[in-house]
């Protein structure tokens, strides 16, 4: 029986040692200043950690949108979902 098993590329271990640091940062966070569940635009009590959340899940849906609907490279999406991230962590 073969096993295929997934090769780590430089971008792929960077991407996740990145999301770990800002999962750990995010901890460290909200060990200093617990956060307290607030309305923004999302139009829902969240906290900190949710609204997190909920941009890395954008971040996931734009980089999709970006692959299945351009033929641009995938790099310049990246500033985007930055933005993204940002406009939900402060207003959301």
């Amino acid at each position: 029986m073969r096993f295929d098993w997934m090769y780590w590329t430089v971008p792929t271990a960077i991407f996740f040692v990145t999301i770990a640091l800002m999962i750990a940062g995010m901890l460290v966070w909200e060990l200093v200043s617990p956060t307290i569940a607030r309305r923004g635009f999302l139009q829902v009590p969240t906290t900190r950690g949710t609204r997190f959340f909920v941009g890395l899940l954008g971040t996931a849906y734009i980089h999709l949108a970006w692959i299945g609907l351009t033929d641009w490279n995938l790099w310049y999406a990246l500033p985007i979902s930055v933005v993204w991230v940002v406009i939900v962590m402060r207003w959301g």
